[in-house]
């Protein structure tokens, strides 16, 4: 196994914003090969990110986004643990393309914890209606995969991001679980406001 140069694992911290001693061990593990590495830190955060949401996020900013047709503006509210990271050229960033995605995609809720029961049930007899047609066996399948589709309509965390250059498909809730990766805190799109024009 060759030896980990201090220029590999600093190419990698910048690249995963992971501490050095766990880049050097990601490129330890991974014999060198700098991509196994980041999918191994990038394992590995996952897991400390899902710990880290139990911790209180009581920092944060507020961002905002208003659309060059002055008709439909945003304001949201992402939280985090310090106000070192609520500073955060990353954090602030990842803020405002929250805003600026809300303001294109109109989610109606931040999680699916947030859409009220009463709603689910609404949907779910539309499209148990709607289905009627089709045997009765497959019916609930029918109306569960409607309504599947359904919260990824409405609830923020479920929508690929709208630059879909930028983040290459990746959902809010990817990109909100990189960023508590990345910066080692526990990070909460904690609500959004969106206004428009006649609404």
């Amino acid at each position: 196994m060759s030896a980990v140069s201090a220029a590999d694992v600093k190419i990698l911290r910048d690249r995963t914003g992971a501490g050095m001693m766990d880049c050097k061990r990601a490129l330890d593990e991974a014999g060198g090969d700098m991509d196994r590495a980041v999918e191994l830190l990038r394992v590995r955060n996952q897991a400390q990110a899902a710990k880290r949401g139990e911790r209180t996020a009581s920092e944060g900013t507020v961002q905002s986004y208003i659309h060059a047709n002055g008709k439909v503006g945003v304001l949201v509210e992402v939280d985090c643990e310090t106000d070192f990271v609520a500073r955060n050229e990353d954090f602030v960033a990842f803020a405002r393309d929250v805003a600026l995605h809300v303001a294109a995609a109109a989610p109606a809720y931040v999680s699916e914890e947030d859409v009220p029961e009463q709603d689910r049930e609404r949907e779910r007899r539309i499209f148990e209606e709607q289905a009627s047609d089709k045997p009765e066996n497959v019916r609930p399948q029918i109306a569960e995969g409607k309504l599947a589709k359904w919260l990824g309509d409405v609830v923020l965390l479920r929508q690929p991001h709208v630059n879909a250059d930028k983040y290459d498909g990746r959902t809010i809730e990817e990109l909100r679980a990189e960023l508590a990766a990345k910066t080692g805190e526990n990070v909460v799109i904690r609500r959004f406001e969106r206004f428009a024009v006649g609404d």
